[in-house]
């Protein structure tokens, strides 16, 4: 007999930004160690069909999966937190939904029947979350819906998500509620009335909570614990303190003081079983007592908007977890960067990365970060962008180019270092037409990337329209650039590295999107070691000229 899929929603209420992907992440942690098969899908109630083509100042990250699929930025924390990759299946838009429903309609595959919200919407989120639970590859899927409930978007998803436990039944599914709980300062009272609203509008719905977590900045006294199950209509040991925590890791270990894990199978009918927490603790530990401290920069342009890097920003607590190090990140506004002053942003960094992006703005601010990061030998990282700029600043003062540019940033430039890809010349639609998802990639077996992944042939996920030009590959190499690693089939450069430089390296993918809680990339573990190796470089150059390691500024 095939076993039952059990699925889990998580729905938010009160006001948006509470973390459910977070939530969601971590409780499916909790019951991965309980060693049970877990996925996460999101349903974004936008009417976008991806964020591909989104402002990142109204959407954050676009997170890109290994089959090539411009998602939410929770897939990242999704995959960080089970380990599990995700596909187009495990996110699903209203755009996607309503596009499908309206060319099924033009197919004439309703009959002349009159399309609507109900049955044919609700019908078409419903296939999508049974699609998902079909595979028979997971004991658990969990459904996160985007947005807070009462938004008028979301109706449609929670309206199906009531018919789908109807199908599937009470025992196989399971809603947990993220809310909050504020505090007023005035009154010096917690106030559970948002809460006791919002979950007044599930249940309008026909959605009846089976757990709350309850966001607070302060311990949920037991009065109010028992307030809240009361008026919810929640066993009170279902409504559980969600504190905010220094780092999003500790948030399953707090989850699991109050047993969430073990909670939600038994509500699923699941049988007991054993947490094993201890790689998990290992790593949590090792983030808040760190042996050592280390501050990187990043150049970008996007640098008061912190969730464009979201996946770099993680990769690197990983990475310091595995150089047992804190690594401090500062943010160098790419706009304000310029050849003259690039060294003043350098005087307390130990490395320098140049994430991904797209357009002229700010170009250049990197470009003269990279050349003071190659001419000082400090530590550099680029990534796809990055890459691109580094070959900008290697043609341009290395090989004697002048004006070598990136077609993307002027397409009347007289050495296109960077140009558009073969592929993309004819494209005239903007989303997901990129290069998108996993390629492979083959490195020389000498290399700085080599001896990070350990292998030659790795797969990488990838996001761009424009290459590095192979009409100008053999200058750069008679100068002294390293290609390290290409895709086999089209030829294109994949990694660049410079041999005499402590560590530079700068590739065309996004590994940050490969980096796990337990399974750090090894390109972001290397780099990070280099900066280290760097600061220690430093400070003993400083012992030796007498200056004191202790002194003012040190």
């Amino acid at each position: 007999m095939s076993r039952q899929v059990k699925y889990i929603f998580v729905t938010g209420g009160v006001v948006s930004s509470l973390g459910k992907g977070i939530a969601a992440a971590s409780i499916g942690r909790l019951l991965k160690a309980l060693g049970y098969d877990v996925t996460i899908m999101k349903l974004d109630p936008y009417l976008n069909v991806d964020p591909g083509t989104m402002s990142p100042y109204q959407h954050g990250e676009v997170y890109v999966t290994d089959d090539g699929v411009e998602t939410d930025l929770d897939l990242g924390h999704y995959e960080r937190f089970i380990h599990t990759s995700m596909t187009a299946d495990n996110n699903h838009t209203a755009g996607q939904i309503y596009e499908t429903v309206i060319k099924r309609e033009r197919k004439g595959d309703y009959l002349g029947k009159t399309v609507q919200v109900i049955p044919h919407i609700t019908d078409e989120i419903k296939r999508r979350i049974r699609k998902v639970g079909d595979t028979k590859k997971y004991d658990i899927v969990f459904v996160e819906v985007g947005g807070t409930v009462g938004d008028i978007e979301g109706q449609p998803f929670l309206e199906a998500i009531r018919q789908f436990i109807l199908d599937q039944g009470r025992e196989n599914t399971m809603i947990v509620h993220l809310t909050l709980i504020p505090y007023l300062s005035h009154s010096g009272e917690m106030k559970t009335k948002p809460t006791q609203h919002s979950v007044m509008k599930l249940r309008e719905i026909g959605l009846q909570p089976d757990m709350l977590l309850c966001r607070t900045d302060r311990p949920l006294e037991n009065s109010d614990r028992d307030k809240i199950a009361l008026f919810c209509s929640v066993s009170p040991e279902m409504v559980i303190e969600a504190r905010n925590e220094s780092t999003i890791y500790q948030i399953p270990l707090s989850y699991q003081k109050y047993a969430v894990g073990e909670k939600v199978s038994r509500r699923l009918g699941l049988p007991d079983r054993q947490a094993d927490l201890s790689g998990w603790k290992k790593f949590v530990d090792k983030v808040h007592n760190p042996t050592q401290f280390i501050r990187i920069g990043i150049c970008g342009k996007y640098t008061e908007l912190r969730d464009s890097y979201k996946s770099i920003i993680e990769a690197f607590v990983h990475a310091g977890v595995d150089n047992d190090a804190r690594v401090e990140l500062k943010w160098l506004d790419s706009e304000e960067m310029t050849l003259d002053n690039a060294g003043k942003y350098f005087s307390d960094i130990s490395g320098l990365l140049v994430p991904g992006g797209f357009g002229e703005r700010g170009s250049e601010g990197k470009i003269a970060a990279i050349h003071y990061a190659r001419c000082a030998d400090v530590p550099f990282f680029g990534i796809c962008l990055g890459l691109q700029c580094a070959v900008i600043e290697f043609a341009r003062h290395v090989c004697g180019l002048d004006h070598a540019n990136s077609t993307e940033f002027n397409n009347k430039t007289p050495h296109p270092v960077i140009d558009l890809m073969e592929t993309q010349v004819n494209v005239s639609e903007l989303g997901g037409t990129m290069r998108l998802g996993a390629w492979d990639c083959r490195l020389e077996k000498d290399s700085l990337a080599y001896r990070a992944y350990g292998k030659m042939n790795i797969s990488e996920r990838h996001r761009h329209r424009y290459e590095v030009n192979n009409s100008y590959v053999d200058q750069l190499q008679q100068h002294g650039m390293r290609i390290a690693g290409r895709n086999p089939a089209s030829g294109l450069v994949e990694v660049i590295e410079l041999p005499d430089h402590l560590w530079f390296i700068g590739v065309q993918y996004h590994p940050e999107l490969k980096s796990r809680v337990l399974d750090t990339h090894p390109l972001f573990r290397d780099f990070v070691r280099a900066a280290i190796q760097h600061k220690e470089n430093l400070l003993d150059k400083e012992i030796e000229a007498g200056v004191d390691e202790n002194s003012p500024g040190r």
